[in-house]
């Protein structure tokens, strides 16, 4: 069971504006990669461009995305005006590829710049930007992974305080099944909804709470 972020329309438009918006911070008001990153990851924008808010990932162009972040978390900069090029490069790309992830994945973008910064997904792209997107995503899935060992079925359990032998009879999933889930053994990401909806009604969140990144 595979859930987005949003719908799909507005996949392509939200990643030519936060490829536009790394672009416009890094190249044209002249700051780190990381700076920008950071900044993004802990503001509201991030949230709200995340959850599909149609103000941010269609109501805007990245420039102002842009400015909005560093407004928002009082990061400082000088402005200078709009500019987006048509010639992109590894900065627009990077923003352009991290839009989609975070779509795909339904991850937060604090957890997923946490785990792989800005300037290191500026570094992938003499690798990968001329590859099918779907490999970018299989890089960051690895990513994720070293980052965060632990699943979120196991994650949730734990901090429920419960074993496995409790959430397998509080859910009526199989102790088995659970084992498979936590050692990723099997993808809970291809469960059926049924267990799915079992386990998060058990461990009291919603079932997208329990799908890898």
């Amino acid at each position: 069971m595979m859930i987005h972020a949003y719908t799909e329309d507005y996949v392509a438009g939200a990643q030519r504006i936060l490829g536009d918006a790394v672009d416009f911070a890094v190249m044209t008001l002249g700051m780190e990669p990381d700076a920008f990153g950071k900044a993004f990851a802990v503001s509201d924008v991030s949230k709200q461009f995340g959850s599909g808010n149609p103000r941010y990932v269609a109501g805007m162009n990245g420039c102002e995305l842009a400015r909005k972040v560093l407004t928002e978390t009082h990061t400082a900069f000088t402005d200078a005006p709009d500019a987006m090029f048509i010639d992109k490069g590894p900065e627009f790309w990077a923003g352009w590829a991290l839009a989609f992830y975070q779509w795909y994945s339904n991850g937060s973008f604090f957890e997923i710049l946490a785990a792989v910064s800005l300037e290191k997904l500026i570094a992938m792209y003499p690798i990968y930007h001329e590859m099918d997107i779907m490999q970018f995503v299989d890089r960051m899935a690895k990513e994720m992974q070293t980052a965060y060992p632990q699943t979120k079925l196991r994650m949730r359990r734990e901090t429920c305080g419960l074993s496995q032998s409790e959430l397998s009879s509080d859910s009526g999933v199989s102790l088995r099944q659970i084992q498979l889930f936590e050692q990723r053994q099997r993808d809970i990401n291809k469960t059926a909804a049924e267990t799915l909806l079992r386990l998060s009604k058990a461990l009291h969140c919603r079932m997208e709470d329990l799908l890898e990144r």
